[in-house]
């Protein structure tokens, strides 16, 4: 099975730090997320991505998940191999995922919590929202058939997330003519591991420790706000920020008009530069100390 990897870098200098992006449900990273990881890059961060099985330019059957702890193990295998190249391990690592990537970032920090610095939780999938649930006779429908032909699609149409999710009409025009993203029907066995796997984040979202900021619109249909506040409440971390933003909607970073996903950019780059310079005081703090010794 080929997965597709891809990394942006900064021109001409060494990045000062290190993204590790996690794309969400049927989207692609190597092109709907290039501006966004290209300004990160101009921003003199290394950013780094991979295409989960079955989506975008990676092999497998579209956006077909039969165990979603087999993507997190592609994920944190590509990752983790990455993370210890060359100058790599001097440098800091933060995670940042949207919507289902935001579950992938929380299950990665489980498997190794001490090991990143930092996560930027971009509307992260937690809870579905009740707006996006769909029909009891579809649950149970999918209960029946996964075990028989678990990569049946739902025949039931289920809401139009590209619709939910983007607020620019050419925006959702691009994601709608860009063949590396997927917008049929979900697949019966996609449909329950999402369940299984939010509802699992849900009940141990105190167990969460890394500093992360988590970034919300107070009008997104897809992803659950009050998640994203309950995880901010529970958190176990001491490093935490909730940021949410007014009449925006689930994609902020690609589907908000250029002023609003501006200032969420700038929130995140700040969040990291903060903890950069704090880590970096530490860091000679401690040395000085050793030095005394």
């Amino acid at each position: 099975m080929q997965l597709l990897t891809c990394k942006w870098f900064p021109v001409n200098q060494e990045p000062r730090a290190l993204i590790f992006f996690c794309h969400g449900y049927a989207i692609d990273c190597s092109t709907t997320f290039k501006d966004v990881a290209s300004k990160f890059a101009k921003e003199g961060f290394g950013v780094y991505g991979i295409e989960y099985e079955g989506h975008g330019r990676s092999g497998g059957l579209n956006v077909y998940i039969d165990d979603f702890d087999l993507l997190i193990n592609d994920v944190y295998s590509h990752f983790s191999k990455i993370a210890e190249m060359g100058e790599n391990p001097k440098k800091k690592k933060f995670l940042m995922g949207e919507s289902m990537g935001g579950a992938v970032v929380l299950l990665l920090h489980r498997k190794k919590p001490e090991f990143w610095e930092g996560a930027i939780l971009i509307a992260p999938m937690c809870k579905i929202a009740e707006e996006m649930k769909p029909p009891k006779p579809v649950i149970s429908m999918m209960n029946l058939v996964i075990h028989l032909i678990p990569s049946w699609k739902s025949i039931l149409p289920g809401p139009d997330i590209i619709n939910l999710a983007i607020k620019q009409p050419h925006k959702r025009q691009e994601i709608k003519d860009n063949p590396n993203c997927y917008i049929g029907r979900p697949r019966m066995k996609t449909m329950s591991e999402l369940f299984r796997v939010s509802l699992d984040l849900e009940n141990r979202l105190h167990e969460v420790t890394m500093p992360f900021i988590v970034l919300h619109g107070e009008d997104d249909k897809v992803t659950d706000k009050e998640a994203s506040k309950l995880l901010y409440e529970v958190a176990s971390s001491n490093d935490k920020t909730l940021k949410l933003y007014p009449e925006m909607w689930h994609s902020l970073l690609f589907g908000e008009p250029l002023e609003k996903s501006e200032i969420v950019f700038n929130d995140i780059v700040q969040w990291m530069e903060t903890r950069i310079n704090t880590l970096q005081v530490n860091a000679n703090n401690n040395h000085e100390a050793k030095s005394q010794i």
